[in-house]
């Protein structure tokens, strides 16, 4: 005789709150996943993209196969067992990621690969397993035909609610406050629970199995995170925006020690020396060009805070002058609070809101320099700041002689330089003067590397030539020593303009630098 689940009520509600809780779990190991991969392989699109394909596919897999398996046994104890090997195989993501990321972030292949990859390995399968759930909870509770539509929707419609209030969770409430890889703990623990809950005296050895890697992947993860604290003073956080790393290194130029700040594998966001103050990334010494390009400046805007290493310096630069800064991250501001020696002051007004946000609606004629130095993950600026439509916006709120003083990463020509070329073109469209500068002199120009754009908005441009480049449009004349040398760093070659200008329609800003971080790292 077949074994059916019991119509008690007891039992009914059993089977939909597992459906139900099983529907959250996937959208939250799917949301999760992004903030496990991102350390290795960073938090582009095609995270995103390889994430929702792979599970996806997994889930229909499971579909299918939870189908066919339930027709055959349609026991209450086969869908605990298939509850139980997915908890299994969480916590041997959990316990296996670091290896396996490790390696395929070094494998030679591009982005889209790596990825793809990632996916596969560390989410298919326990998705594979969540997909059975449902198909088989229909078969439990399917006792007559003349309701088969009716059961059908109910549990799917259950299975559907689950995954809207596991978004909403992971989104609002588990990244931020618990973090990502004891979010992991906690999927695989609920999902041990549920099967218990449905068979409670069944012990086997799955059940074993599943139990000692919960709890091996718990230490060998709890256990590494102590000894980077301990050791080499290694903090991994997780905010609504993304996973921050901060770290001590020691700086390649000078020797002398650091604390590093990053959010993707291969660039590091912000630093500062531990024993000084002299900046540690040289593309900041860049934003004191705002002296030179409107000496008159007084109210200054910064987009993108992160370890705020320059609007430090910036207030200790400029005694008379005052600074907002809008940080989309109020995490991030608490990171450079501890870690970083930001402290309060009367001239430092910190807003925490997105830069586009802020700009869309702030006051015309507001500032006399913006000083942009947003970034998403890999060299890349957030799209919807790139734009004209943003561009425009930047330009309305400087005074009559503002200045744009822009960090982004970009080769200058050749195929990784595509993201350098359309923003050129926004630019120029808007601005009536714009320069480049190459931060470090002794790159090639096909080389992946930081680059300012300088944008001025006044009607008097400088015109006095410098010694060494007579045809540069920019003067010298009362300069000091530190500005001449990084005027020294104009680019005057003349560049192509192929690219067309980037719109709030159509601004494939991932697109030209997944190219750039291709090229990079084939070759780094």
């Amino acid at each position: 005789m077949v074994q059916r689940m019991s119509d008690s009520f007891y039992k009914r509600w059993v089977l939909e709150f597992v459906v139900f809780t099983c529907g959250a779990l996937v959208m939250t190991y799917e949301i999760i996943g992004s903030r496990i991969l991102s350390p290795f392989l960073g938090a582009s699109t095609y995270i995103w993209t390889s994430l929702i394909g792979v599970i996806l596919a997994s889930l229909s897999v499971g579909y299918w196969l939870g189908g066919r398996i339930a027709d055959r046994r349609p026991d209450v104890k086969y869908l605990a067992l298939i509850i139980l090997v997915a908890s299994g195989l969480i916590s041997l993501t959990a316990l296996t990621k670091e290896v396996l990321l490790s390696m395929i972030a070094g494998l030679p292949a591009g982005l889209e690969v790596k990825t793809l990859i990632a996916a596969l390995l560390l989410f298919a399968p326990a998705s594979v397993c969540l997909g059975f759930v449902t198909p088989f909870a229909v078969r439990l509770r399917m006792t007559s035909v003349a309701t088969t539509g009716q059961t059908v929707g109910r549990l799917y419609a259950l299975s559907t609610v689950g995954s809207i209030v596991g978004t909403f969770a992971a989104g609002f409430f588990l990244i931020p406050f618990v973090g990502s890889v004891r979010t992991l703990y906690l999927i695989a623990a609920t999902l041990l629970g549920l099967s218990l809950l449905l068979a409670p005296l069944v012990v086997s050895k799955p059940a074993i199995t599943s139990i000692v890697l919960l709890i091996f992947g718990v230490a060998a993860t709890e256990g590494n995170s102590y000894l980077l604290r301990r050791q080499s003073e290694v903090y991994d956080f997780d905010t609504e925006y993304s996973r921050v790393q901060v770290f001590r290194s020691t700086d390649p130029e000078t020797g002398k020690p650091i604390r590093a700040l990053a959010t993707d594998p291969y660039f590091v966001q912000s630093a500062m020396f531990l024993d000084d103050e002299e900046p540690v990334l040289e593309y900041s010494r860049f934003y004191h060009l705002i002296g030179h390009f409107n000496p008159n400046f007084r109210h200054s805007l910064v987009i993108g805070g992160a370890g705020y290493s320059f609007p430090k310096e910036y207030l200790g630069s400029y005694p008379d002058a005052t600074l907002d800064v809008v940080e989309i991250d109020p995490q991030m501001t608490a990171v450079a609070r501890e870690f970083f020696r930001l402290k309060d002051d009367t001239r430092l007004n910190i807003i925490h809101e997105d830069g586009r946000m802020f700009i869309n609606r702030a006051d015309s004629g507001k500032y006399d320099a913006i000083l942009m130095d947003a970034f998403g993950s890999l060299f890349s600026v957030p799209a919807h700041l790139t734009t004209i439509e943003a561009v425009n916006h930047l330009n309305r709120i400087l005074t009559d002689d503002g200045v744009i003083i822009f960090n982004l990463g970009s080769a200058i020509t050749g195929p990784a330089s595509g993201f350098l070329q359309a923003e050129l073109a926004t630019y120029r469209q808007a601005f009536p003067h714009v320069y480049l500068f190459k931060v470090n002199s002794d790159y090639p120009d096909e080389k992946l590397q930081n680059l300012i754009i300088v944008a001025s908005r006044s009607s008097k441009a400088p015109s006095v030539v410098q010694p060494n480049f007579p045809h540069s449009p920019i003067s010298t004349n009362a300069a000091d020593s530190t500005t001449i040398s990084l005027l020294s760093k104009l680019y005057t070659l003349p560049l192509p303009q192929t690219h067309p200008v980037l719109t709030d329609d159509l601004a494939p800003v991932e697109h030209y630098n997944s190219t750039a971080q291709n090229i990079y790292l084939k070759t780094r």
